[in-house]
């Protein structure tokens, strides 16, 4: 006697390695009663491959997610065609952000014969959407980006199984690999890259930081992708381990969740870190809303200035003189916050949405 087929879900997340990451609580309520299939853009991909429940991952660049984007020929939409004939879809649920549209997607689904399809959407979707939730009716705008997905795959059906506490996780990170044995036994991360100039803290305020909790015997791992080598070098200095460029996300992944505290901005390192439950100082510029986009779900001390002209305005670039949203944060006042929050074991049983306070920007 045959079985009866399992329900196979396209999950969509096109965009970078911090929102796969902000999905995996959803992620995982889908997979609880379905057969999950992971739709993602080439910058998320390591997130997706770590993330609990994925059954299969594909990568495709979305011409109207990524940036800058690819082409939208014929050709690259073909891609896409036999990516969704390889899935075989029963279902799909789009996860975006308030900033991008499901609606392209939607339409791409429906042409490969997907006969149940979730989004939401500020437009008007005709037949694209089944389900369609509208963004400040539906739910509020300014919530977390995990609640924000979890709402998302509800309305579709999915709901988070008993005993799952809707916090951020990946897949176990390898155990300590030979060419990281000079890491001390205890220390704090400090993460100086962002994806964006305008999340960055200043370098020089990373090396002051880094110099203070040296001072105060407290050793450091300064950590960076391969593009960040020159930084975390500067950061680093004499005073601290320098893994720059040497870890890939799942070598990433054990050196945060090792470190009593991770200092980063609001870039991916920061929710990786979340997703191993260790505590987070965040540099956070107000370009996006932080309520969005904060850490979720373990113990953080946000700085940065929310006063200033480009709060909300989702900048690349910093378009005010100085950056003093974040160049007004003092390395003295980070690493009284780094040390207020270690050690960090106690902490780290925080639930979701606590645990979190704002300092204030103390000027360097």
């Amino acid at each position: 006697m045959m079985g009866v087929r399992t329900e196979r879900v396209l999950v969509a997340r096109l965009d970078s390695l911090g929102d796969l990451l902000l999905c995996g609580p959803a992620i995982r309520a889908i997979a609880a009663r379905a057969e999950v299939h992971l739709l993602c853009g080439p910058r998320g991909a390591a997130a997706a491959r770590m993330l609990p429940g994925v059954a299969s991952v594909h990568v495709w660049d979305a011409p109207w997610i990524a940036s800058p984007p690819p082409v939208a020929s014929r050709g690259h939409l073909e891609e896409l065609a036999g990516i969704l004939a390889e899935v075989r879809a029963d279902a799909a649920v789009v996860l975006t952000s308030f900033h991008q549209s499901p609606l392209p997607l939607a339409l791409q689904l429906r042409l490969a014969g997907v006969p149940r399809v979730t989004g939401a959407s500020v437009d008007y979707a005709g037949s694209l959407l089944d389900v369609r939730l509208k963004p400040g009716e539906d739910f509020p705008e300014s919530q977390s980006e995990v609640v924000r997905a979890l709402t998302i795959a509800a309305a579709a059906g999915y709901e988070l199984p008993e005993g799952d506490d809707g916090r951020l996780a990946v897949e176990p990170p390898p155990e300590r690999s030979p060419d990281l044995s000079e890491l001390p036994e205890r220390y704090v991360a400090v993460h100086p890259g962002a994806a964006v100039g305008a999340r960055a803290w200043p370098p020089a305020n990373h090396r002051d930081l880094v110099r203070r909790l040296a001072e105060r015997d407290v050793p450091v791992v300064v950590t960076g992708g391969p593009d960040e080598r020159e930084l975390t070098a500067s950061v680093a200095a004499d005073l601290a381990v320098d893994l720059g460029g040497r870890t890939p996300l799942p070598d990433l992944a054990r050196v945060l969740r090792q470190a009593d505290v991770v200092v980063a901005g609001n870039t991916g390192a920061a929710h990786l870190a979340a997703a191993v439950r260790t505590p987070i100082v965040s540099l956070f510029s107000p370009v996006v809303d932080e309520r969005c986009w904060r850490p979720y779900g373990v113990p953080v001390v946000l700085f940065g200035r929310t006063d200033v002209a480009c709060a909300g305005t989702r900048a690349r670039d910093c378009p005010v003189p100085g950056h003093p949203c974040l160049a007004d944060v003092s390395a003295p006042a980070v690493a009284d916050a780094v040390l207020a929050l270690r050690p960090a074991d106690a902490a780290r049983a925080v639930p979701a949405e606590t645990g979190s306070r704002r300092a204030e920007a103390v000027p360097a």
